[in-house]
């Protein structure tokens, strides 16, 4: 085989909006993966959708459900304001494949044997899903195989394991909908397709659930889900099909995601709690942004630093954002504060506020790296509590400068200072946000 520029281990959200991303950037990309190997289906909000128009994500999205409703029953209330999207993961995972090809992305649909280092780059032996095997070379490397991917020796953050039960149930025809809901020692998503086909999970703590042998594994999550008011619906006139799916997880943060022709993107940088946001919406939250900092590896050798600090802070930044968010959502529930499911993740990972009240003294002016026109580079960015990667520019208009006039300038008023680089009426609007966001004394 001729060796590929960019190698992707991966077919999932995260792999592939890398793999198009790099694609339209002009690079040859070959990327191994396969469909999810077991029937499963995940809930996003529309802001994922946008995530995977931006992504190209076109066939893919061609399988996503329409809005359907969904019930949460927290902390004894019920609360019935939002809806979600249903996607079929198999089907999605397929049109997926579908979409690298149509961008230009080769495709090798198989599963990764082994991968290792060489001189020249990396070097994959893949088991083709048509039959055989076949070695790939790639000059850089993207580990995309979500938790599953090996730990590579690298130091990783985790949190409080979780297993959660999946059980599959069939019954006739009805309009979409899901529902969660918490209970002692930990919570239920529940989830029905037009089709009839319902999924009932139960995810609950690994160390403190005694779970009873395989073969008792199905009537013990019958029972346990008998239990459930919001169960109910999805259990009527339906039976259990099918074995029951167990899958273990915990959060994970590996502290080095990049080097010098290698990135981990997706849940194979970061995972967090399925609780604390989706798992499509996290795994594009850490890709979207992966080409740029591929692109100055490969381009701007030079730049390697800059870049691998971008994406190793990105990385670090949303992971604790992600978990402080599941967090606080845990601990709004009150019934079972100290049973251990619920006390051990309304206190994980830290005590940090998701925001604080930002006054001017806690905001700066430094030099932070940024994505400029497919590139990583240095910027002069404001940096808050709440933004500490920096904030560049709002609308095309850099920031840094503007705060840093306004700060030497004090016996002015900084409507005043900033009409002059604004004009008038733009410099009430910027001095109007800079107070909003606690830049500037009010």
């Amino acid at each position: 085989m001729p060796e590929e520029h960019i190698l992707v281990l991966g077919g999932g959200p995260a792999g592939s909006a890398v793999a198009i991303g790099l694609s339209r950037m002009g690079y040859a990309v070959t990327l191994v993966g396969e469909p999810r190997p077991f029937d499963a289906v995940e809930g996003v909000s529309e802001r994922v959708i946008q995530g995977m128009k931006s992504a190209g994500f076109e066939r893919a999205l061609e399988v996503v459900g329409g809005a359907s409703p969904r019930q949460v029953t927290w902390s004894g209330s019920t609360n019935a304001a939002n809806t979600e999207h249903l996607v079929p993961r198999q089907a999605f995972d397929q049109a997926l494949l579908q979409d690298l090809a149509q961008q230009g992305v080769r495709v090798l649909r198989g599963r990764v044997l082994s991968c290792r280092v060489t001189e020249m780059g990396h070097q994959a032996q893949v088991r083709l899903e048509a039959g055989g095997e076949q070695v790939v070379s790639a000059a850089f490397l993207v580990e995309a195989r979500g938790r599953a991917a090996p730990a590579a020796g690298i130091p990783r953050v985790k949190g409080t394991h979780t297993v959660s039960l999946l059980q599959y149930w069939q019954g006739p025809e009805a309009m979409p909908c899901t529902a969660i809901q918490s209970f002692a020692d930990g919570w239920a998503w529940l989830a029905r397709r037009k089709n009839g086909r319902r999924y009932l999970q139960l995810t609950l703590d690994v160390a403190g659930t005694q779970l009873p042998p395989k073969q008792g594994l199905s009537d013990w999550c019958r029972e346990r889900f008998a239990q459930l008011e919001q169960a109910e619906p999805f259990m009527h006139a339906s039976e259990p099909v099918g074995e029951v799916y167990a899958r273990t997880s915990a959060p994970v943060l590996c502290e080095q995601s990049a080097g010098a022709n290698w990135i981990r993107v997706g849940d194979a940088a970061m995972a967090v709690d399925p609780l604390s946001g989706n798992g499509i919406f996290q795994a594009l939250s850490s890709a979207l942004q992966a080409p740029a900092v591929v692109n100055t590896l490969m381009r701007h050798p030079e730049r390697a630093a800059l870049a691998q600090a971008f994406h190793e802070a990105r990385m670090e930044g949303l992971f604790y954002r992600f978990a402080r968010i599941g967090r606080d959502f845990y601990a709004q529930e009150q019934q079972w504060p100290q049973t251990p499911f619920w006390r051990a993740r309304s206190q994980w990972p830290d005590t940090c506020p998701m925001h604080e009240a930002i006054t001017p003294e806690q905001v700066t002016t430094e030099w932070r790296p940024v994505v400029r026109e497919g590139l990583i580079e240095q910027a002069h960015v404001v940096v808050t509590p709440d933004q500490p990667l920096g904030v560049w520019h709002l609308n095309g208009v850099r920031l840094a400068p503007l705060l840093d006039a306004i700060r030497a300038a004090p016996a002015l008023p900084p409507e005043q200072v900033l009409s002059h680089l604004l004009g008038e009426e733009k410099a009430v609007l910027m001095t109007r946000w800079m107070r909003q966001q606690g830049w500037l004394a009010s």
